[in-house]
């Protein structure tokens, strides 16, 4: 095995093959790799391996790589061309370049499988409750003498065939206005600097920075002293209220609930049925936060009261929720496992290059069918 620097850099601004690219400034250090042609700005720098060295192999080995020695700049962060070129590499034979990329890659073509199905997932849910809650397909087609479509006769029948006034206007008959803060308690976050790390055990601190990229790498640490429901678990519902207004069914592993996050519960009504409901009044949330943004933009509990939801019969609720209610737990179950796909990655590869681990045992590991 041997042990070269970074070869092969280059500074042209189109590239129609597949490049590896390193963030110069500002986001120094942060890998990426294109699919196709694309356009590279100066703010990046472009790796390509000599011929002894694999690219999806130099890939991996710069994901893996700590820039933070080599970082500079008096104004912003800044990576140079000529301190990335001196990093030393360690450079098996290509042949175990290729099986360690493999299943390096088999891990990561799991993680893109899932996010693909989760993108199913997801328009699926949302395609439902906009038949059911806001175009009201079941209703109308009832009205008009016709079947709903893509219900099954017990679930078809609980949907009434009219209409009734309300506050709304037409909704179906027999159904329910609620304010959004009525049918789920939303729960904000504490100043958890209040909650110092110690010598005890610690917590991620869940700020809006963890949510939008959906785990707790790098995050803030708290000690455990905290009142439960503020510890965040896989699977609940989280909406950052101020600033990127976000609602996620978070999946990033144990945390503690910052300040300006809310997470969603409700004693009454299922997961799906609040998630989907505060993610249909996000985009309004969106435009009052954006009112108010002199200084951040947020919204106040009074919009929440404000924020309508319909509320169907039990009967039809139970019903819709044995629609609902595994689309997002395989969607959360996917997330899980996407994150533990990219843990055992990210552990196997110093294993692969140290000899610790050899191919055929990470292969053995790798069984995630």
């Amino acid at each position: 095995m041997g042990s070269n620097g970074l070869l092969g850099m280059c500074d042209r601004p189109l590239y129609n093959e597949p490049v590896i690219t390193i963030g110069r400034v500002g986001a120094c250090g942060e890998i990426h790799r294109t699919t196709g042609p694309a356009w590279i700005s100066d703010n990046a720098l472009v790796v390509q391996g000599g011929e002894n060295c694999d690219q999806t192999f130099l890939y991996y080995v710069l994901k893996s790589t700590d820039f933070s020695a080599i970082i500079g700049g008096t104004t912003q962060p800044l990576i140079t061309q000529t301190a990335v070129k001196a990093l030393p590499m360690l450079l098996p034979p290509l042949a175990e370049q290729k099986s360690i990329a493999a299943v390096l890659g088999a891990l990561d073509d799991k993680i893109e499988l899932n996010r693909r199905m989760n993108a199913t997932l997801e328009a699926m849910a949302r395609a439902l409750f906009q038949s059911w809650f806001v175009d009201f397909d079941p209703v109308r087609a009832k009205l008009d003498g016709r079947p709903p479509a893509a219900l099954d006769p017990a679930t078809a029948a609980l949907f009434p065939d009219s209409f009734q006034d309300s506050s709304l206007g037409p909704i179906p008959k027999g159904w329910e206005v609620r304010s959004l803060d009525k049918t789920a308690h939303y729960l904000n976050g504490l100043a958890l600097q209040k909650y110092p790390p110690g010598d005890g055990p610690t917590l991620p601190v869940i700020k809006i920075a963890q949510l939008r990229k959906g785990d707790s790498t790098g995050a803030d640490r708290c000690n455990t002293e905290l009142p439960p429901n503020y510890i965040v678990q896989d699977g609940d519902v989280l909406f950052s209220w101020s600033g990127s207004l976000e609602v996620e069914l978070w999946c990033g592993g144990p945390g503690a609930l910052n300040q300006h996050l809310f997470k969603v519960t409700s004693p009454e009504f299922p997961k799906w049925f609040y998630y989907l409901w505060t993610l249909y009044h996000l985009d309004e949330f969106r435009l009052i936060a954006a009112d108010k943004a002199t200084t951040m933009g947020h919204i106040q509990r009074g919009h929440l009261t404000a924020a309508n939801v319909l509320i169907p019969p039990l009967q039809l609720l139970d019903a819709m929720t044995r629609t609902m209610a595994p689309l997002i737990d395989q969607l959360i179950a996917n997330r899980i496992q996407s994150r533990t796909l990219a843990t055992l990655r990210d552990t196997l590869l110093p294993k692969l290059l140290s000899g610790e681990l050899s191919v055929k045992d990470a292969t053995l590991i790798n069984d995630f069918d």
